[in-house]
């Protein structure tokens, strides 16, 4: 069922008081895009940022949905309220979330304190949909003190959680170590946290060691730098999780003291203004491919008569 564009404020309003179905549908008009989605976002921009984002992503396989779960457990008995964001490949049928996170984190569903969505990545590379940092906003305008976000994981492209997090978690699996080598740049850059999980499985002091002998490549942790830990985990008993929320605590306390979460914030604000702006150019390059001057130059481009570059200038400055 589609959101009247109308109802939205309504909608909004009710979500900030605590109405589940309210928020779900601000998320789907979210997820679909457009003047109503932007509406969602410029009421919710004022009222957030008083919430905390922990990404959490890894290579798919890694457990990381039960690790969601687990850590929520741990931190619902201090009375946080929650949402998670579980990012899903798309169904290329329906374009809707296909791997369905929220079926592993049932023991969760019926607390009045946690929302859990799945959202669908669309097709956008990196498996973080274009959605996510206005969904983010709108959990934080509408209570949410922290916000679990879940990626899908495809190896090198997941840097891209950085942009929408607070605190990265990035979980791997005992055995990975050819794998840590190949994926060793992009990890670097965006761990704050490391989480071997299925930590009852072989090979789990080789992955430990494949990873600090990484960190001290890279010189983490020297002249007051954060170092990544690295937590092993067993998160379908729970094992190790308690420590992994304890340590997420720190991290915040430590990027809050030195400044560094201001930087992150200002920094996700810019990223998303520069993608607001290409959003805007392609809806009008797409409006422009209608128009009877396009269609002619592609023509021209076409029939070898005119090379492509001199047809971008005619176009764009019309």
């Amino acid at each position: 069922m589609r959101t009247d564009p109308a109802q939205i404020p309504q909608l909004f309003k009710a979500a900030c008081e605590g109405e589940r179905l309210a928020l779900a549908r601000l998320l789907s008009v979210i997820e679909r895009g457009g003047g109503a989605a932007e509406t969602i976002g410029r009421l919710a921009f004022p009222m957030a940022g008083a919430g905390y984002t922990v990404g959490i992503t890894g290579a798919p396989g890694s457990g990381k949905s039960t690790l969601t779960s687990a850590l929520v457990s741990e931190m619902r008995p201090e009375g946080h309220s929650l949402g998670v964001l579980a990012i899903d490949p798309s169904s290329p049928f329906t374009g809707g979330a296909i791997l369905g996170d929220r079926v592993r984190m049932q023991t969760h569903a019926l607390d009045p304190d946690v929302f859990i969505r799945s959202m669908a990545t669309r097709g956008h590379l990196g498996g973080l949909a274009l959605a996510a940092p206005a969904a983010v906003r709108l959990l934080e305008a509408t209570g949410r003190a922290w916000v679990l976000l879940e990626t899908v994981g495809v190896g090198q492209v997941e840097v891209e959680i950085v942009g929408a997090a607070d605190t990265t978690i990035v979980v791997v699996n005992p055995g990975w170590g050819d794998a840590i080598q190949a994926n060793k740049a992009g990890l670097m850059e965006i761990a704050d946290i490391f989480v071997i999980n299925k930590a009852d499985r072989d090979g789990v002091d080789a992955t430990r060691r494949d990873l600090d002998y990484m960190l001290d490549l890279s010189g983490l942790g020297h002249d007051g730098e954060w170092r990544p830990p690295i937590h092993c985990t067993v998160a379908t008993e729970p094992q190790g999780v308690g420590q992994l929320w304890a340590s997420l605590g720190e991290h915040r306390r430590f990027i809050d003291e030195n400044g560094e979460l201001a930087k992150r914030r200002a920094m996700r604000a810019g990223e998303e203004l520069e993608r607001i702006v290409r959003e805007r150019l392609a809806e009008k390059v797409n409006a422009m491919k209608a128009s009877a001057g396009f269609v002619d130059l592609q023509r021209q481009v076409e029939s070898g008569t005119l090379d492509p570059w001199q047809a971008a200038n005619q176009l764009v400055t019309e």
